[in-house]
């Protein structure tokens, strides 16, 4: 197979402000400061096979210039990789041959901005420059494994010994304490709210199970998908976080699954992130969000029905009638005791009014978007137009950057085009051995 790796990373200028609810992050790295890219990059060039890295640059409208600068700085450090950067003026040029194609440029659905839209910029992307498989990773990781991108590619494409294709799975990370486990603490105030202890109960079953089952969980940081998975299906971008597990659900209304491999790991070493009230908020936004999607998703007589009964002990709670007064009673809790007061009394505000109204405005829209989604994918397949207009743009600025250097020696990126190393995605008669279905 020939897959592609994705790395979304979040610039933010000297003074910072909160974003709106999709585009707040967990952490977005200042200008000023190195961050963590160079760390995850230096970790990639021990993997075998490593081929095509697309760096996906998220920032403030205000400092697109300059963040697009400092990444393609950056990955110019190593070039033994073969990385494209993409910012603002490579999406300029996608919205412009999606119109040249018929075709609506999408900024909401397709762009920059909240997880799931730059997830998706990310599966355009692979599907322009022809690959067959999509491995994403967040920026604030390390990969130790040198087999990591066989593993990443173990099973994908298969079949199950029942015929069902395998064509999407997800790994696990390990902390900074060396654990799987999250390190969620059981305190009096999250009683009503007990998420790590929930996943923590899954992911125990799991890693005692077959290297392959079926996944109620999904590490975005650590996800593969399958050219037959993300030709068919976006992520949602109407979802503030969680977009990850968001997908998983998607997949099971559409008829597919995710698997769980419990032998394909990396490290997640994030920094400090932003207020925990903030984050919070964002969480309530994303669960009555998903609770409304999934009722509405009931009404379509096209879609499987997804029962949280299905999705226990995680995250099959979280998806059930009773979610709002969770939301509220959790959210006064850690008003009084958690630092960030002001922030959760706020969050628990958010839950009775503007979440609440988010969601009913737009649990439909995700499944509209659907019936473009196709299509966009198959009209940019293989776009021989933009893959040279995306790789002319990159060596530029390159060559702008180092005019000292000729750009097919600064790194300037080919992503390998038909040089492609295939990896061997593990052998049909041991997958079938070893998977619960």
């Amino acid at each position: 197979m020939n897959p592609v790796v994705i790395v979304p990373t979040f610039v933010s200028s000297k003074r910072r402000r909160e974003g709106g609810v999709l585009t707040t992050y967990d952490h977005a790295t200042p200008i000023e400061s190195p961050g963590e890219l160079p760390r995850l990059l230096a970790s990639l060039q021990k993997v075998r096979g490593i081929g095509a890295i697309i760096v996906l640059v998220v920032s403030d409208r205000s400092i697109e210039a300059q963040a697009v600068d400092k990444v393609q700085a950056v990955v110019s450090r190593y070039p033994a990789l073969s990385t494209l950067v993409v910012g603002a003026p490579e999406m300029d040029l996608l919205y412009q041959r999606m119109e040249q194609l018929g075709l609506d440029r999408l900024h909401k659905e397709v762009g920059l901005s909240s997880y799931g839209a730059i997830r998706n910029v990310g599966l355009v992307l692979a599907n322009v420059f022809g690959f067959d498989s999509v491995v994403f990773l967040d920026d604030d990781e390390v990969v130790d494994d040198a087999a990591f991108l066989q593993k990443a590619m173990y099973g994908l494409g298969k079949l199950t010994k029942k015929g069902i294709p395998i064509l999407a799975k997800t790994g696990f990370y390990f902390n900074s304490e060396g654990s799987f486990l999250s390190k969620s603490q059981d305190k009096w105030y999250n009683h009503f709210w007990q998420q790590g202890k929930a996943f923590n109960r899954w992911i125990t079953k799991a890693m005692r199970g077959p290297r392959l089952s079926r996944s109620n969980h999904v590490c975005g940081g650590c996800l593969a998908l399958h050219k037959e998975a993300y030709k068919r299906l976006s992520f949602d971008p109407w979802i503030a976080r969680g977009e990850d597990l968001d997908y998983m659900l998607d997949l099971r209304m559409y008829g597919s699954d995710i698997w769980f491999d419990n032998a394909w790991n990396l490290r997640h070493l994030p920094p400090d992130s932003t207020s925990e009230g903030t984050r919070f908020r964002q969480d309530i936004f994303r669960w009555l969000y998903e609770y409304r999607k999934m009722e509405f998703s009931q009404t379509q007589i096209d879609l499987l029905q997804v029962k949280p009964s299905s999705l226990e002990p995680y995250p099959g709670p979280f998806l059930e009638p009773g979610i709002r007064r969770r939301i509220r009673v959790t959210a006064f809790l850690r008003s009084l005791a958690r630092p960030d007061k002001r922030a959760y009394r706020k969050a628990a505000r958010a839950a009775t009014g503007e979440a609440t109204t988010y969601a009913e405005r737009n649990c439909s829209k995700y499944f509209e978007f659907q019936f473009i989604w196709p299509e966009l994918m198959s009209r940019l397949e293989n776009d021989q137009i933009l893959c040279d207009a995306l790789l002319q743009s990159s060596s530029q600025r390159a060559a702008d950057l180092y005019p000292e250097v000729v750009p097919s020696a600064a790194g300037a990126p080919t992503l390998g085009l038909g040089t492609r190393q295939a990896i061997d995605p593990g052998v049909t008669s041991e997958i079938r051995l070893n998977i619960q279905e």
